[in-house]
Formats: structure tokens, C-alpha cells, sequence
């Protein structure tokens, strides 16, 4: 699935035309005002038509996550990637996930080798990163560590490649449970790249690469081939080299809040929270921004939301490290403050990110929703107004929805409507269809017509118009006013496991099998009502095989109906 013709249709808008004008000149600065919801195709458009990589900078994680999850669908998704921040303080006595840093490491070493032989591990047209992954130092020469890589037909010892995944920061154990563990059997060998979503199966004859499956941690059956092979970056972005292990023996000295640290470290024992050392451990720091190619653009996605984040974010870092002390006066550990030995803060400042930036000769674009105000401008920025709009909040109400495609269609625009799943949007085909409005479902979007509802599947955010160019996008979020309704699944991996198929009771049918918190598996048999007190309500039956055999069925009468649902069932 593909949105890149939407594309071609924005940038026939005459502001979208003088934006991607100023992204080719290139303007060391510029002020381009754009609808939060046309934003992902405006950066699209500019990456695809600049012809240079993007950095891309968000306010928070999530929004990080959902940009790219837009930009994927208008561009070669292989190609864009997001670079997650640490969910730890850089002076915190604890270590980032090593998913988290499975997902750096692999974009930093990508950006620095990008394999052109394999899509999934080559050149990156567009990176995201929300700003406190930007702010925050990383090591020099990250990009450089390398993958442990293998694929089928591959000549490997097992016993190098053991020793290239402890290296590498991999745990050995007897079963790989987690991200970041490998386990030796034989001739196999079990490992679980942090940027996976499963592990891996190495199966080898001698010293060749018979087979690569993944394998499901639940049961550790094996699967499907793993067609890419193994690659698994490292788990840590501090490894525990000789040089690193002395200076830890070194520094001990000098950081005596941090013996106990140093001193495992210099023995070669990864510990918890070794990564707040990194910058005396290491040659050197840098910013994200010295890794990118030459030529990269800084994308600044909505300025003022993200300026505000980024003082947050020094202030409370600044606050956590001064109540760190103050814990330590009262006997506890020590938190680890380089700042007053090495001058090295957690955080850059955005001020001096920008000014970085432009030292580096690298163009940075502010993309937000309000109009620039030419007179406060950069001397030498540039300023651009769009024009686009956000699409309209219907928030369920379908008459006023169909009113506006209808009218849209009369007029000859060009309609497209995107739902995060199938089911909504053949429902919508249907509802159209049934008002006399000309719909058609695009699985794959190829071209765009006039007359006519193009209805397809993907990820977008929210929508948006362009009176300009006659041209509207509307989206799940636009049309029911809440995200991912139409059979989506991209969320649901996030969401707890007792909330996934939690159960509508106006959707289930007699005969149903359901699962309770509690009860197990029964089968729905009818909603009824009871009056208890004066006061009337809604019962589910549920029926259960009979406690004794030759006795009728037990039943479970449930006081949830479908005003108050039963969170403790679930489909089956």
C-alpha cells in the first residue's frame, strides 16, 4: 500500500510549490506554516523532491512514531526510520532498554554503512527523532561498531560468532526469553536482536550457516525462514573494550561516587546504569547531528511545542541531578554529575543545536501551524505560508461527513479517504454509495480522479484540504474523532493484554465463546434484564460445562451490559 501519488497532487498547490522551491535552494533557515495534518505528506513531498536525507525532529516519542508510520506509507517504508531517545536520565543509575538501543545503534550504523545489497539495512532517505534523542550527546564512532551478521551459506565458527555476541553486549543463557540474549545448543545457536520482533534460529554444520528461522519465545518452535539472516546490533553504546576497562580503573580517583561502578566496569562486568559514564569512558561525544550525511536537512515538526519540550527537559534533568545530591547528603548513593568534572552537560540547549546545525552548513526548517511573522524572521530565512488547512472534525457524524464529500465531488475535486483498516473503509464505500456519492476502493493507490472518493488503507494521522488545488484528504481520526477504529493493529501491541479483544456485548451472538478473567472459557447465551431495588439492568448468561456429568449446565449471570461493559471478558 501506497499514498505517493497524494504526493503529486499536494505539490500542485502553489504553496507547496514555493516550500519544496525553498528545500531545493536550499535557505540555511526557513519559516514554512503548515496544518499539523498535512505535515507528514509536506515532509514526504520535501524529501522526496529535495533530494536530500531529512532529519526530522518531533516534540515526544509518540509523535515521532506516528510520523513515521505516515511517512512510510508515502515513501519506500525501508527507508525511513525512527531514532528513539533513552527512557533514562543521562546521570540515572540505569540503563536504557536494549531495544532502545538495538534501534540507534542500527540507524547510526546505517547512516555511516548503509548496505546497498539489503533494503532493510540501507541508505535512509528520512530519520526521526523526537528532540530529546537530539539533544542528548552520543558516543563518536557508534556508527562504526558492527553488526554480528550472518545468512544462509555463510562460513562462520560458532565459536567466533559466541564470542563476536558476548562482545557485543549479548547475555548467554540456556533460553532466549528476552532482546539481547543468545543460547548454544549444539550446533544451534538462539539469538534475540533488540531490533527485532522475534529471535532468531542459527543452525549450522561445522562451521557453514545451514538454515536461519525465527523461532516464537512462547514455545520456541521454530518458523518461516528469516529471509534477511541474522543481524543483530549491539545491545549497549558503552562496550567493555580494554581501553574502556582502563580508564574506568583510571577514574576511580577522580569519581569516588562511582567506585563501585568503575570498579565492575574495569573488571569487564557490564552493570546497571554504566551508560551515565559514557563520557568519560569513551574517546569522545557528538551530537546525532555529526553523524548525518552532508548535505541533511534539520525538519523541525511543530517549533514552539518542540522548544518548549526541549527547556523541560534541561530543566528537569538540571532538577533530578540537584535532587540526586541532596539524596546523597542525607546517605544515599551518589548520582553521577561528570558536569563538574569533565564540564560536559546531559543536554545540549536547542539554541546551540541550531547554531551547530548552521556551523555544519545544514539547512533547518521550521514546519508549524502558525503564520511567521516576516519582520521577526532570521535576516536570511525564508518565509512560506502554505495555505492548507485542516481537514474538518466530523467525530461520527456521518451526514455531515457525506455532505462535504458530496460537495467536494460536485465540485470536482480530488477526494481521497484513508482508513486505518479494510473493514471501515469498505463500510464507508457503502454508506456513499448509498447517498449517490461515487466512491471507489483503491487497495492500491496508483492515480487520483476528479468525481470520485478514492478509499484505501493506511496510517496517517489526521487529514487535511487544499482550496487551492481542490484537493482533500480525510482520515479515520477526521471521520469517528479517535485513532485506529477501523481494525487497525498498530497500537495493539502496546496495549495491555487484558484490554485486547475486551468484548462488546452488543457484538456477541448466541453460541460465542468467550473468555472470563476469572471463569475461563463459556459460551454467551443471552442478555437479559433484572430488576433488583426498583432499579433495572442489563445481564450477561454465560453457560459453562456442568460441574457434575448428567447435570445441566452451569450458568454465569453477569451484571455488565453493554452501558457498562465487562472488561474481565474476552474474545476467544
Amino acid at each position: 500500500m501506497t499514498l505517493a501519488p497524494l504526493l503529486d497532487a499536494l505539490a500542485a498547490d502553489p504553496g507547496v510549490t514555493r516550500a519544496l522551491a525553498v528545500a531545493q535552494r536550499p535557505a540555511p533557515t526557513a519559516d514554512i506554516t503548515v496544518a499539523a495534518g498535512a505535515r507528514p505528506a509536506l515532509v514526504a513531498a520535501i524529501a522526496r523532491r529535495a533530494g536530500r536525507p531529512l532529519l526530522a525532529v518531533t516534540a515526544t516519542t509518540r509523535e515521532a512514531e506516528d510520523l513515521v508510520s505516515a511517512l512510510r506509507c508515502y515513501l519506500d517504508p525501508d527507508r525511513v526510520a525512527d531514532f528513539p531517545a533513552w527512557e533514562t536520565l543521562p546521570h540515572e543509575r540505569l540503563s536504557p532498554r536494549s531495544d532502545t538501543v538495538g534501534k540507534r545503534l542500527a540507524v547510526l550504523r546505517r547512516l555511516a554503512h548503509p548496505d546497498e545489497s539489503d533494503p532493510t539495512y540501507g541508505p535512509l532517505d528520512v530519520v526521526v527523532a523526537p528532540v530529546r534523542a537530539v539533544l542528548q550527546p552520543v558516543a563518536q564512532g557508534l556508527g562504526e561498531l558492527t553488526p554480528v551478521s550472518l545468512k544462509a551459506g555463510d562460513e562462520a565458527p560458532l565459536e567466533q560468532v559466541v564470542e563476536d555476541l558476548a562482545a557485543a553486549a549479548y547475555v548467554r543463557t540456556d533460553l532466549v526469553e528476552r532482546r539481547g540474549e543468545f543460547a548454544v545448543r549444539g550446533g544451534i545457536l538462539d539469538v534475540f536482536p533488540p531490533t527485532e520482533d522475534h529471535p532468531v534460529r542459527v543452525e549450522f554444520w561445522g562451521d557453514t550457516v545451514e538454515e536461519i528461522r525465527w523461532f516464537k519465545v512462547a514455545d520456541q518452535r521454530s518458523l518461516e525462514v528469516a529471509e534477511h539472516g541474522l543481524w543483530a546490533p549491539p545491545c549497549r553504546e558503552v562496550l567493555l573494550t580494554d581501553a574502556v576497562r582502563d580508564r574506568a580503573r583510571s577514574l576511580m580517583d577522580q569519581l569516588p561516587g562511582a567506585v563501585d561502578l568503575l570498579g565492575k566496569l574495569a573488571e569487564g562486568i557490564a552493570v546497571e546504569g554504566m551508560e551515565s559514564l559514557a563520557p568519560a569512558l569513551v574517546d569522545g561525544m557528538e551530537s546525532v547531528l555529526d553523524t548525518l550525511r552532508e548535505g541533511t536537512a534539520v525538519v523541525v515538526c511543530d517549533p514552539e511545542r518542540v522548544r518548549t519540550r526541549a527547556h523541560d527537559l534541561v530543566a528537569t534533568s538540571q532538577e533530578f541531578l540537584e535532587a540526586g545530591w541532596a539524596n546523597a547528603a542525607a546517605g544515599n548513593a551518589v548520582p553521577i554529575d561528570l558536569q563538574g568534572v569533565l564540564g560536559t552537560a546531559s543536554f545540549w540547549n536547542l539554541a546551540d543545536l541550531r547554531a551547530h546545525a548552521r556551523d555544519a552548513g545544514m539547512p533547518w526548517w521550521d514546519l508549524g501551524p502558525f503564520v511567521a511573522d516576516e519582520e521577526l524572521a532570521d535576516d536570511d530565512a525564508a518565509v512560506v505560508n502554505t495555505g492548507l488547512e485542516e481537514a474538518p472534525r466530523y467525530r461520527g457524524s456521518t451526514p455531515d461527513a457525506v455532505a462535504d464529500l458530496q460537495r467536494w465531488v460536485s465540485d470536482g475535486w480530488r477526494v481521497v479517504v484513508v482508513t486505518e483498516g479494510a473493514g471501515l473503509a469498505r463500510r464507508v464505500a457503502e454508506v456513499l454509495s448509498g447517498e449517490s456519492v461515487p466512491a471507489r476502493l483503491d487497495a492500491d493507490l496508483t492515480d487520483l480522479s476528479d468525481g470520485v472518493v478514492h478509499l484505501t488503507t493506511g496510517s496517517v494521522g489526521s487529514g487535511f484540504i487544499s482550496p487551492a488545488s481542490r484537493f482533500a484528504l480525510i482520515t479515520e481520526t477526521d471521520l469517528t474523532g479517535t485513532p485506529g477504529q477501523g481494525g487497525s493493529t498498530k497500537d495493539m501491541r502496546k496495549m495491555p493484554s487484558r484490554r485486547r479483544n475486551q468484548v462488546d456485548p452488543l457484538q456477541l451472538k448466541p453460541g460465542d465463546f468467550v473468555v472470563h478473567e476469572q471463569h475461563g472459557v463459556g459460551r454467551f447465551v443471552e442478555m437479559m434484564q433484572r430488576t433488583v431495588g426498583g432499579a433495572t439492568r442489563e445481564y450477561l448468561v454465560l453457560e459453562y460445562a456442568p460441574s457434575k456429568r448428567g447435570q445441566p449446565a452451569d450458568r454465569l449471570v453477569r451484571a455488565d451490559g453493554p452501558a457498562r461493559p465487562d472488561h474481565s471478558l474476552r474474545r476467544w
